[in-house]
């Protein structure tokens, strides 16, 4: 599976931005899908995930309620609207395509994105 992620951009604090992944190769939708993101001098941490029929959604709690990860299993795409953005959203966003375990570790995926920054100024 090849995924790529796009959409990151700088957007100032209270705004709104839509991330997108397209998957390809290996049917893109037989998988669950995951965003992450990671800061500067940080580990790259879960931020949602997706079944694969898009019926059950997984937040970390500083996102819940201000950002929405939804799938098109017809254009093999995950989005992550992310809305009411704050400085500490700043990172690099990466999709992944979930394997095994846990939605929230790394190591439950095994294909990743090349990845899309998201800056959020103050």
């Amino acid at each position: 599976v090849q995924l790529q992620a796009s959409g990151g951009g700088l957007v100032q604090a209270g705004g709104s931005l839509r991330l997108s992944c397209a998957a390809s190769g290996r049917t893109g939708s037989s998988y669950a899908m995951g965003w992450f993101r990671q800061a500067p001098g940080e580990e790259r941490e879960f931020v949602a995930a997706i079944s694969w029929s898009g019926g059950s959604t997984y937040y970390v709690d500083s996102v819940k309620g201000r950002f929405t990860i939804s799938r098109d299993n017809a254009k093999n795409t995950v989005y992550l609207q992310m809305n009411s953005l704050k400085p500490e959203d700043t990172a690099v966003y990466y999709c992944a395509a979930h394997s095994r375990g846990s939605y929230y570790y790394t190591v439950s995926y095994d294909y990743w994105g090349q990845g899309t920054l998201v800056t959020v100024s103050s």
